[in-house]
């Protein structure tokens, strides 16, 4: 599968939890971006190993947490890229502390399907997100600017999955989810294996389905979450138009 992911995610927890803008973040990707579309991909093939090629005729965009919302507004047009995306994948994106102290720039108003995004979206959400951590810090997904209020501005094509029994970094590396655990994110009691799986199959799924035309897997999970996904996933949504 020649699928180029852009993937862009702060793993800076508390630098995270200060932050007021992520216009540097989105300037950054769309950096990124220009820098693996020029010359045709030239320079993305020079780093890339020998019997790999880039297709960037079928690119996505991925972002978790304040990387997701950086992600939604570099597609929406916040910064300028030439580098056309296929997909877009949110994972857990966060818009700012609380309805008051969005994060710059600020792209949600609150207006059903409002987002000017033709592309398909896959977002996953967390059930413990918006929940706080040990009676000191504030929830990291907080209501009004988590996972629920993105997928209400997204039109479809958009399918829409919440990790019910999970929080917001329960999908990283073991030694990040304990560490956040003590002190940031609350985290969940299941398998962090599975919910990686979980997250990864739901990628996969959305990128086969609308770059290689193979809704099998999508349809799958989406049809029967509780058969086939390693987690507990609800609600569930695929609008598909």
């Amino acid at each position: 599968m020649n699928v180029r992911l852009v993937y862009k995610h702060n793993f800076e927890l508390l630098k995270g939890l200060c932050a007021f803008s992520v216009v540097g973040d989105v300037d950054n990707a769309a950096e990124a971006a220009n820098w693996i579309n020029k010359n045709q991909g030239e320079n993305l093939r020079l780093v890339l190993p020998n019997d790999v090629s880039p297709d960037l005729e079928n690119v996505a965009l991925a972002g978790h947490s304040k990387g997701g919302k950086a992600a939604f507004a570099l597609v929406v047009g916040h910064a300028n890229t030439s580098l056309k995306f296929k997909a877009l994948i949110g994972l857990d994106p966060v818009a700012g502390r609380d309805t008051s102290n969005k994060l710059e720039p600020k792209i949600l108003n609150y207006i059903p399907q409002n987002f000017k995004i033709s592309i398909p979206i896959a977002l996953i959400g967390t059930g413990l997100g918006d929940d706080g951590c040990c009676g000191c810090f504030p929830p990291a997904t907080p209501w009004g600017c988590n996972h629920l209020f993105f997928f209400n501005e997204c039109k479809p094509p958009v399918c829409y999955f919440v990790a019910k029994d999970f929080g917001h970094m329960d999908m990283v590396d073991e030694w990040l989810i304990r560490l956040s655990g003590m002190f940031v994110c609350k985290t969940g009691k299941g398998s962090y294996a599975d919910m990686r799986r979980a997250c990864g199959g739901i990628f996969v799924g959305l990128l086969k389905t609308y770059m290689f035309d193979d809704a099998e897997d999508l349809t799958t999970i989406v049809d029967s979450p509780d058969t086939f996904a390693p987690i507990k996933l609800g609600p569930v949504f695929w609008l598909r138009s």
